[in-house]
This record gives C-alpha cells, sequence and structure tokens, in this order.
C-alpha cells in the first residue's frame, strides 16, 4: 500500500476527519482504550466513517511507524448519499439511471463497471459499507478515471439502499441467470436501478426478493457466467439503446 493511501495516529485521523479528507474506513487494534481513542471513535461516529477493529498484525503489515492503534484509509473520491443524491436528480428533471453493486469485492471488477457507468451516463453507484469493493486507488485506476465523475453513494447494506431507491419511484432490475425474462424485456426508459451481483454467488436472496424483476443475459457458450464488469456493461448499454430510440438526449 503506498503511504500517500493512509494516515496513521490518532491525533493525525482526528486532525484529518476535521478538515474534510475523504476518508475510506478506520482500522482500529482491538484492544485499543484511553480518552483519546475514545474521542477518536466518537468523531468517526458523529462523521458515519466506516469503523473496524483488526488485530494489531494487519496494522503492522500497513505500516511499522508508531501508529498508536490507529490508521485511516483514505480515498480519492468522496462518497455520497441515496437519500441525497435522489431528490436533485428528479429536481433537475432526469429519469434516473443507477447500478448497485451487491456484493462486487473486486476492485479490478469495481473499476471496470464504474468506467461502463460514466460511457452510459449513469447517474450514480450505490455499494455497501461492508463486503464490497471500494472507491481506492485501485480502483479508480481501473476505472480510467471514471470514479472521479460518477457519484459513489455508500450505503450501511444493499438491501435498504434498494428499499430506498424503490420508495422513491425506481424500477430494481437484478442480473441473474435466475431471471424469468430476457435482459432486453426490461424497461429501461423508467427511472431504473441495475443491481449486479457478487462475482462468486450474485446477488443476495434478500436483494433478490425486492428486485422487481430479474433479467438474464443468454449464456451460449460452456461458461456458466459473465464476470460481472463485462454483464454490467451488456446491461447498461441496453438502457442506453433503448433510451436512445426513447429519443433521451445524450450529453
Amino acid at each position: 500500500m503506498d503511504k500517500n493511501d493512509y494516515i496513521f495516529g490518532i491525533r493525525a485521523i482526528l486532525e484529518a476527519i476535521e478538515a474534510g479528507k475523504s476518508i475510506d474506513k478506520v482500522l482500529l487494534r482491538r484492544e485499543i482504550g484511553g480518552d483519546l481513542a475514545k474521542e477518536l471513535i466518537e468523531k468517526v461516529r458523529e462523521y458515519d466513517i466506516v469503523m473496524q477493529r483488526v488485530p494489531l498484525e494487519k496494522l503492522n503489515r500497513i505500516t511499522m511507524k508508531n501508529h498508536q492503534g490507529a490508521i485511516a484509509l483514505l480515498s480519492p473520491v468522496g462518497y455520497h448519499k441515496v437519500d441525497n443524491v435522489i431528490p436533485q436528480l428528479y429536481e433537475d428533471g432526469k429519469t434516473p439511471l443507477a447500478v448497485v453493486l451487491d456484493g462486487v469485492t473486486d476492485a479490478r471488477n469495481f473499476g471496470a463497471i464504474a468506467r461502463s457507468a460514466d460511457c452510459a451516463g449513469v447517474d450514480f453507484i450505490v455499494i455497501p459499507e461492508r463486503g464490497s469493493a471500494s472507491a481506492s486507488s485501485d480502483a479508480v485506476k481501473a476505472s480510467a478515471g471514471a470514479l472521479f465523475y460518477v457519484p459513489v453513494c455508500r450505503e450501511r447494506d444493499t438491501l435498504s439502499a434498494v428499499r430506498k431507491l424503490k420508495d422513491n419511484g425506481y424500477l430494481i432490475v437484478g442480473a441473474s441467470e435466475k431471471g424469468a425474462e430476457s435482459y432486453v424485456k426490461a424497461d429501461y426508459t423508467v427511472p431504473v436501478a441495475i443491481v449486479m451481483g457478487a462475482e462468486d454467488t450474485g446477488i443476495s436472496p434478500e436483494v433478490l426478493k425486492v428486485c422487481d424483476t430479474l433479467a438474464a443475459i443468454p449464456i451460449l457458450g460452456n461458461i456458466g457466467s459473465l464476470n460481472v464488469s463485462v454483464a454490467a456493461g451488456v446491461m447498461l448499454y441496453e438502457a442506453v439503446r433503448q433510451r436512445l430510440e426513447a429519443g433521451f438526449k445524450t450529453k
């Protein structure tokens, strides 16, 4: 890990939070204690930053310098919240197109999806706080810089985020081989969120249940599924095709 990707030391992290640095997560030694550590924990919670308790060995693998049991991993881009993004898009008169990543853990896949998302005019990407790749420097590199342009909303979990989208009028289209219809049959000309599942297990069962439709991409060869970033590109460009035929304006 590059030294520019993290900050270590309790006081330094507190100052970084106050200065508005984009922090991906804070790693704390499991047994950490003391007033200063308590102040850091309170500040992390106040700013809704992801916090993870880890063994000392994990911190030492990042740096052997005097980290005081606390390391903050920095994000090259800032995160947003669905509750803030949704109303603004409607106020701007848009028919939103969103991508929800349910457990996509590989930074290169995340970056590749973000690249396709930007090219397809996606308004925002949703990821959960845990069990997901984040907008790290590796993801930004894989996205060819697209993550600097497509807002990333990080929510506590995928299920609650999808429910918010559904409550705000979004059609939830899950990309799944369990789909009863072809991906080209779904309607992408309405406010829509396309849900892509984890590389190995696909969309989680609880999220599958709240999808409005499950769309399958035909597989004609011997391999049972596409790479998630390729599948996302296929789905997104069907949305582009439908929207252009419906008279949607390009950027």
